[in-house]
């Protein structure tokens, strides 16, 4: 897996966390136990700090990034899906970002809340905890239905046992 220093500053990766081989990981970022990074992830904290608390997973072609002296935090067990920009922002405990969304500066997603696939929470905005963030921009908030509660409570574990499997599973083909 691509690992880089900045200005002297190295990813911390608990042991128990899978990185995909082709995630991209730069200065101060801390992935703690059971998260997982997927597939062509760039996470890239050369101005502050991203933490990727326990349990989490960041998906296939993500970017995650956060401004000058602030912290980029995805919450235990919450889940960035794929193709999604994360930026200087706070994703909340079990919280679920859809695929193809965007989060900006200073947002804040709360607990068990879910960004609805493509859409774009502007900055400062803050999602209440278990609601859904609909639109572009995400001004629509309305409380979660059954059928996204299933996908908040349940993705985060779904995650957690496909990168065991990845990790135990995969193999370069060719040369």
């Amino acid at each position: 897996m691509p690992m880089f220093s900045f200005e002297g500053v190295s990813p911390t990766v608990h042991p128990d966390a899978w990185i995909a081989p082709t995630a991209t990981l730069v200065g101060d970022v801390v992935v703690e136990k059971g998260a997982s990074i997927w597939y062509g992830a760039v996470l890239r904290a050369d101005f502050g700090r991203i933490v990727v608390r326990e349990g989490a997973n960041v998906q296939d072609n993500s970017v995650v990034h956060v401004n000058a002296g602030n912290e980029t935090e995805i919450g235990k067990n919450a889940t960035v899906g794929h193709q999604c920009l994360v930026h200087d922002c706070t994703v909340g405990e079990q919280a679920l970002i859809g695929n193809g969304s965007t989060v900006l500066d200073q947002a804040e997603i709360g607990t068990r809340a879910l960004v609805a696939a493509g859409a774009t929470v502007t900055p400062n905005l803050v999602v209440p905890a278990e609601h859904i963030a609909m639109g572009s921009p995400a001004k629509k908030h309305v409380p979660l239905t059954d059928s996204a509660r299933v996908w908040v409570e349940h993705n985060a574990a779904v995650y957690q046992q496909l990168a065991r499997r990845h990790a135990e599973g995969i193999e370069p083909v060719g040369d």
